[in-house]
């Protein structure tokens, strides 16, 4: 059967993202919910959430569910017939099938689910920033960090699909703890959690004595408001988005030196701040790569659809496998 539209579903730590899409990735509805935080029915809240999406998008556009396929992206690992597997930032639903929780309660469902990473990298190979490129990473910097992989113009999968989890690389085994249960990993300093994590610190060390003020204590300080002091050019929280830059340069070249990648696109809710993250991460890689002066540069870019770019890949998948 043939379907013109598709709906791609990002689900992330926060929130839920649905964008309905042509095959021509044009988006025609967008809808958002927040993400459910309760410990009960394991996938069936995030099931209702995404079935409430679904509802609203085919009464905007008129369709029915026989008319459409519907592409999850799910935070964590998945295997490759579907399990969501563990997911440190969704874990209410680690070990469900999303796909067969959403049948129930619509049966009739074209439903698949994926790793939001992959769905991500997919939308940038496809009609994005990595178009025609055919060794690259795909970085989502969101509540934690995702990746996706393309190695000679494939995604790669590995043994069991759990391929491209670059958020759990241990940076700093003497670090913080990890919701993985590890410690000191990559999501921890990289991320929108990581920036909440050095902003509060950069807070509580007084570097931060105008946002402290400005908030009514070091205890308020947030990362969006570190992101918003930063985005008003505030010196001191340019300061902590440069220590996050350094972060994200030693992730990435960690996963230069593993898999001699050509570019690394940057997406993700984090991706908003990419023009303040990708200079200094720039500035600091070539001190750490491995024989940096005698390698190609690695590029680093922002996504082209940002934090769309998982549900829009969500989308195409759903295209390439239910059509």
């Amino acid at each position: 059967m043939s379907f013109d539209v598709a709906f791609g579903v990002d689900v992330g730590g926060t929130k839920i993202l649905l964008l309905a899409i042509n095959r021509d990735g044009e988006i025609l509805f967008e809808g958002r919910r927040s993400t459910p935080q309760i410990t009960t029915a394991p996938g069936h809240a995030t099931a209702e959430q995404i079935y409430g999406l679904v509802d609203e998008a085919l009464g905007s556009l008129q369709l029915s569910l026989d008319n459409v396929v519907i592409g999850v992206g799910l935070p964590g690992i998945m295997s490759l017939d579907g399990e969501l597997v563990f997911a440190p930032n969704l874990l209410n639903d680690s070990g469900t099938r999303l796909a067969d929780v959403l049948r129930e309660i619509a049966p009739s469902m074209h439903v698949l689910c994926e790793n939001d990473a992959d769905c991500a990298a997919v939308a940038e190979h496809a009609l994005g920033v990595a178009r025609g490129v055919d060794n690259f990473v795909m970085v989502t910097l969101g509540t934690g960090i995702g990746g996706g992989v393309f190695v000679h113009g494939e995604l790669l999968r590995g043994r069991s699909g759990f391929a491209g989890e670059i958020g759990h690389m241990v940076v700093d085994a003497k670090g913080p703890p990890c919701p993985c249960g590890s410690s000191g990993c990559w999501e921890r300093y990289a991320s929108g959690k990581g920036l909440a994590r050095l902003g509060s610190l950069a807070a509580h060390e007084g570097r931060l004595p105008e946002l402290v003020k400005a908030r009514g204590g070091a205890d308020n300080v947030r990362g969006e408001d570190v992101s918003e002091a930063a985005t008003a050019g505030s010196s001191e929280a340019l300061a902590v988005i440069r220590e996050v830059g350094w972060w994200l340069a030693l992730g990435v070249s960690n996963l230069a030196n593993i898999l001699d990648c050509g570019l690394v696109v940057i997406g993700g809710g984090l991706s908003d701040l990419s023009a303040m993250l990708i200079p200094p991460a720039l500035e600091f890689l070539p001190t750490m790569v491995l024989g940096a002066a005698a390698r190609p540069r690695v590029e680093m870019t922002a996504s082209k659809f940002g934090e769309r770019a998982g549900a829009l890949g969500a989308g195409l998948l759903a295209f390439e496998r239910l059509s």
